[in-house]
């Protein structure tokens, strides 16, 4: 499908773009993601329904404005957040000829890395709500709409929003990027993991880890998700009390939720760090990101 031809076709048929190769039908959503009597409650609304005036994006992309929804595809999420950090990465993944304030006619497209190409996908903007709720990843902000459009293209690259219902973060990254991804174990970590770190945020790698567990997200006592994938989003070593502490800063695809031990927002490590580092880097929000 390519995008200029059939948004021109639009716009001077004064339409706005239905996408046929992925309608707004169960079968775009997938048979088991939900019991078949919700499946036949879904519907499909654009933004132009939902909002007066809404856009693609307000003031720049970021990790915040993302909150995941019913469909559990932290996986993707989480490697989306560590791609808003790099704008250099994003332009590929989300081309800027496209909103809803200038040749508007319900059709976006997004790129992602297959098999040694950039694939361009098209879609239109028809996204999927279960009793007035977004069935998918939501945005912070109302009327800004390129997660949940984002989130539609790899849906229909992957096949379906139910192919999304679990994955591998490691898979996501490539995606997004064309880039080669190394995994380390927690169980048996390099001796120099926190350098390896601290080395990766400083040559703008995209990062991310995850817990294991087969009940998937099951949170902890100390705040921390079962069986979820989060974002890297920095790496530091800083003056604490006597010595140096390496902190590695995380956030959850949630967009709420966190680790409630050392290093938390509130706990009182920060109070023997040095009034400029806690200036720095202390965010003290419920935004699900934490050290």
């Amino acid at each position: 499908q390519d995008f200029n031809h059939l948004r021109a076709l639009c716009l001077s048929q004064g339409l706005l773009f239905e996408d046929a190769t992925f309608p707004p039908h169960f079968s775009s959503i997938g048979p088991n993601l939900l019991p078949e009597d919700k499946l036949r409650q879904i519907q499909w609304k654009r933004p132009t329904e939902l909002q007066r005036n809404p856009f693609l994006i307000i003031d720049g992309v970021s990790r915040f404005d993302i909150m995941q929804g019913e469909i559990g595809d932290c996986w993707m999420l989480a490697a989306l957040g560590s791609l808003t950090l790099q704008k250099q990465f994003l332009e590929n993944v989300l081309p800027k000829d496209q909103g809803f304030q200038d040749n508007y006619a319900g059709i976006f497209h997004f790129r992602f890395w297959q098999y040694g190409d950039w694939v361009d996908v098209v879609i239109d903007d028809r996204l999927p709500f279960l009793n007035g709720r977004y069935l998918s990843v939501h945005p912070r902000t109302s009327n800004e709409f390129w997660p949940s459009l984002l989130e539609k293209a790899y849906a229909k690259l992957r096949g379906s929003y139910q192919n999304l219902h679990g994955g591998y973060l490691s898979d996501a990254l490539v995606d997004l990027t064309g880039g080669v991804q190394v995994q380390f174990s927690l169980k048996d970590p390099p001796s120099d993991l926190e350098e390896i770190l601290k080395a990766a945020a400083k040559s703008q790698c995209l990062m991310g880890c995850s817990t294991s567990g087969h009940l998937r997200n099951i949170e902890l006592r100390n705040g921390i998700v079962q069986g979820h994938a989060y974002t890297v989003t920095g790496a530091v070593k800083m003056r604490y009390k006597n010595g140096w502490k390496h902190i590695v800063r995380i956030w959850n695809p949630w967009g709420h939720g966190e680790w409630k031990g050392p290093w938390s927002d509130n706990s009182p490590q920060w109070d023997h760090v040095e009034p400029q580092y806690r200036e720095a880097y202390l965010r003290n929000k419920d935004d699900g990101e934490f050290w």
